[in-house]
């Protein structure tokens, strides 16, 4: 190394994520007062067990427990047969208790798993059930704060360590949207606060196996694309202060989108600094068999196994599966005018592709409306390859960032350009061909 040459570190970040999801239950997890709190005046859905006043008596919500075991189940976790619920004790404005209601040392459900896209297994710590704080809210130079969310059912699910990079992150939190949406738990609606985000950030140099001695908890993010550029900017942020010699200590941070950076909060505790301890005025909860039978008969088609299913059955590509599966009620749509379409000897592909490439709005178009139109078209498509090939060329040329995700990787980004397509072609065009014409340009 040259006299003077800065001596180049590289490190590798090192993840977890802990996402909680507010469930959809009629009442709070350990009182009667009603848990759908948004938008309602402040501190009306109140009562003396979710404000903590002397004397009140907390008793736990069963459907809200029901729920809990399900994603549990859905992530493919143990459920233990013994579960206790504990006092986190810590001094929140918004936690009138002084204490929140959680699970720490007898979790419902633990070691689980998802498998992202790429194959990665990301192996699941824990599934608690635990209550939601209360809401603060600054005005001008004063804070106020509203208990309404306070003992909201919430459930958190807490990841191992197992992410490196930021779009890894945002693939997994996605995941976990539509599997709650699929189970009909929770609307996970991000901007109303029902789904929150959080990620524990560290670096270790490449090739070391030793989990790092610190951890950086970045702190209720309530978007994927947030969560994406605070990861990006910790990890630099992270990376400078070790090239400079900093030692890293544990500390919680936020996301400041106006100034696209992360900025200290506290330093973050430790699980003893919570001291936790049963909760002496709820029973242990005991889960048997039939339990765990019961709500596994419930479980509808996770997204998943109704991907798998697309593409066996019915030939759909593994791409416009995954996005016919998005949600519940595009799927519900789809398979509702496949079994209409049949009938009329019109493909499944078909309407997969007037589905997806005209950008068919389900709420608007009805099933009849949608066949009709396919069968109406059948005899007028254009088939002539030189024709479409006009038109995808027109197509590359317009959309520049399709092209450029295409090549980098995101092959869904094809779909983009089929879609321009067939709206130079008012829809008369075989999306088939189309796509295989995009496919052979985009690779000359």
């Amino acid at each position: 190394m040259a006299q003077g040459e800065a001596k180049t570190l590289k490190y590798s970040p090192v993840i977890g994520l802990e996402i909680h999801v507010e469930l959809n239950t009629k009442t709070k997890m350990f009182c009667r007062c009603l848990a759908d709190y948004f938008a309602k005046k402040p501190n009306t859905h109140t009562c003396p067990v979710c404000l903590g006043l002397p004397g009140a008596l907390p008793y736990i919500n069963q459907e809200a427990i029901n729920k809990c075991l399900l994603i549990g189940l859905a992530l493919e976790c143990q459920v233990s047969s013994e579960s206790r619920f504990e006092r986190k004790n810590y001094f929140y404005p918004d936690l009138p208790k002084g204490y929140q209601i959680s699970q720490y040392r007898w979790p419902l459900c633990k070691n689980g798993k998802l498998k992202l896209s790429d194959g990665t297994i990301v192996n699941i710590n824990r599934v608690h059930q635990e209550e939601d704080t209360g809401k603060l809210m600054h005005q001008g130079e004063d804070t106020v704060v509203d208990f309404n969310r306070s003992g909201v059912p919430l459930v958190e699910i807490v990841t191992e360590p197992d992410f490196t990079t930021s779009e890894a992150v945002r693939e997994y939190a996605k995941s976990l949207q539509q599997l709650f949406r699929y189970l009909k738990v929770s609307n996970a609606d991000m901007e109303r606060g029902d789904m929150r985000l959080e990620a524990n950030i560290s670096l270790r140099p490449e090739g070391q196996t030793e989990l790092p001695a610190y951890r950086v908890e970045l702190k209720n993010i309530n978007s994927f694309s947030f969560m994406v550029k605070a990861i990006e900017y910790e990890i630099k942020r992270q990376s400078e202060e070790l090239e400079k010699g900093t030692k890293l200590t544990q500390q919680t941070r936020g996301w400041d989108d106006n100034k696209k950076v992360t900025y200290p909060q506290r330093e973050k505790e430790e699980a003893h600094d919570y001291r936790y301890f049963p909760e002496p005025d709820l029973p242990e909860i005991m889960i048997s068999m039939n339990q765990i039978d019961q709500i596994k008969s419930e479980m509808p088609e996770l997204p998943l196994q109704a991907q798998k299913r697309l593409v066996e059955k019915l030939g759909i590509t593994v791409s416009d599966a995954q996005i016919l599966t998005e949600n519940a009620e595009k799927l519900t749509y789809f398979e509702e005018a496949v079994e209409l379409a049949i009938a009329e000897q019109v493909s499944p592909k078909q309407v997969a592709n007037e589905i997806l490439n005209r950008g068919v709005d389900i709420q608007k178009t009805s099933i009849i409306e949608l066949v009709n139109s396919l069968v109406q078209r059948r005899s007028a498509v254009i088939s002539d390859d030189e024709t479409i090939r006009s038109w995808a060329k027109e197509a590359i040329t317009e959309n520049p960032q399709a092209v450029s995700d295409y090549k980098n990787g995101k092959t869904n980004a094809i779909m983009s350009l089929v879609g321009s397509v067939m709206r130079k072609s008012q829809g008369r065009a075989d999306a088939n061909i189309v796509k295989q014409l995009l496919e052979k340009l985009l690779y000359v």
